[in-house]
């Protein structure tokens, strides 16, 4: 089983990775869980979403110590860093945290994808499927075809035109 956290504030779309990940593991065949948790702040506050995918059932679709973190902001980069488990791995965006994990129990990779997504004419929102698409890269969980689909069951009707610039956000991450 995999499990993976991904964090941020409000607005940056943590949810929305979080269930498009979920549907990438839908699309392979798998058992997928899917658990956002958010204060009553949601836009602006901290929240995060758990994932677990697995070839197997799942017991519980809770994710105390993510095997895989996606981290967008400081609040959660101090609080989920540390709880990565032994041997995991860490997406964090450096064009918004400036701090460096010290430890060699955990492999990080300091991303700027919220200023890649800037410079390549999309808004900052999409600096999280930025890193979503390194974590794809680097973690070979899927392959373009299965992430496209995905995508395009994620995107609802009313957004289908941010559909191609979401498939273009992934591709800077994974050619990042």
């Amino acid at each position: 089983m995999r499990d993976y956290l991904i964090a941020g504030f409000g607005g940056q779309g943590v949810l929305f990775t979080g269930k498009l990940l979920a549907n990438i593991g839908l699309v392979s065949g798998k058992q997928v869980t899917w658990m956002p948790s958010y204060g009553p702040a949601m836009r602006g506050g901290v929240c995060n979403c758990s994932v677990c995918i697995s070839d197997s059932l799942i017991g519980s679709p809770v994710v105390h110590h993510p095997k895989t973190l996606i981290c967008m902001n400081g609040p959660s980069f101090d609080k989920f860093v540390p709880a990565v488990k032994k041997g995991g791995t860490a997406y964090i965006d450096c064009s918004i945290i400036d701090q460096k994990y010290d430890s060699d129990d955990i492999t990080c990779h300091y991303v700027p994808a919220t200023r890649l997504a800037t410079e390549n004419d999309l808004s900052t929102n999409f600096g999280i499927i930025v890193m979503l698409g390194k974590m794809i890269k680097e973690s070979g969980v899927s392959d373009m075809a299965t992430v496209r689909k995905a995508i395009e069951e994620s995107v609802s009707a009313k957004k289908a035109d941010l559909l191609e610039a979401n498939v273009k956000a992934i591709e800077l991450g994974m050619n990042c």
